[in-house]
């Protein structure tokens, strides 16, 4: 699986080339999953996860195509944890 994300290259007043990225999110007020990994007072937010088999589709979509690959990803493809006691990741 990827994320979805865009970028831009530009060049600076010092005429340095800047790469610029972010990755795109949406609500996951309602998501299953996604929802109870935030606090609750805070917004539910998770990123755009495309499947394989879609990125060659999300690179050439134009911005009217792309807003369809703005869904939220299934909770059942996905696997969640408790974080370590030494608060690493994995």
């Amino acid at each position: 699986m990827g994320l979805a994300g865009l970028w831009s290259s530009w060049k600076s007043a010092q005429g340095d080339i800047i790469h610029s990225y972010t990755l795109l999110t949406i609500n996951a007020e309602h998501h299953p999953l996604l929802r109870l990994m935030q606090s609750p007072t805070h917004e539910k937010r998770m990123v755009v996860i495309l499947p394989e088999a879609a990125y060659g589709d999300w690179l050439t979509a134009s911005a009217a195509q792309s807003h369809a690959y703005l869904q939220p990803y299934p909770a059942e493809l996905l696997q969640a944890s408790a974080p370590r006691v030494d608060g690493g990741l994995f």
